[in-house]
């Protein structure tokens, strides 16, 4: 029970801590890309798993207090409200952290290089284009790949 509040290092090293592995995790998850934000996938859920329990450690290192907790916790929320802010301030750090749509389609022509860029298999275009309505590529003025992953089509006039 004494072990409860007693911090295994200093609290600003906890902070530190956070601090490095939120800004390593959120560029590893930026890079990946939006496919793998909007397409969320059982292997997904399991590499997200599988992530929080690879970056335990070096958040906690040797400690289990009940403060060291806290203070990670209070870090990593306070971190992602300050990047939240910072985005919804600056179009220019908003690119950087959200990226912009890209596009995959135009005038009835799949981009082919796009989609192996962004990871977007030809099945998951298909199905989205079928999740919109459309029917045949012919029907597509434009497709773009949101931020958030999902694929939105625009429909030939």
């Amino acid at each position: 029970m004494p072990d409860l509040f007693a911090l295994s290092m200093p609290w600003w090293e906890f902070i530190l801590r956070a601090v490095v592995v939120y800004v390593v995790v959120l560029t590893m998850v930026r890079v990946a890309g939006k496919r793998a934000l909007g397409q969320f996938t059982p292997f997904d859920m399991l590499l997200l798993i599988l992530l929080g329990n690879a970056v335990q450690n070096a958040l906690l290192g040797q400690d289990t207090s009940l403060g060291g907790g806290l203070i990670l916790a209070a870090t990593l929320i306070v971190l992602n409200y300050f990047v939240g802010w910072v985005t919804t301030r600056s179009p220019a750090v908003e690119r950087v952290i959200d990226g912009e749509p890209v596009v995959l389609a135009r005038h009835g022509q799949v981009l082919h290089r796009v989609l192996q860029r962004e990871l977007v298999s030809k099945a998951d275009f298909a199905r989205a284009m079928r999740d919109a309505g459309c029917e045949n590529i012919d029907e597509v003025d434009l497709a773009l790949l949101e931020i958030n992953g999902h694929i939105t089509f625009l429909r030939k006039a």
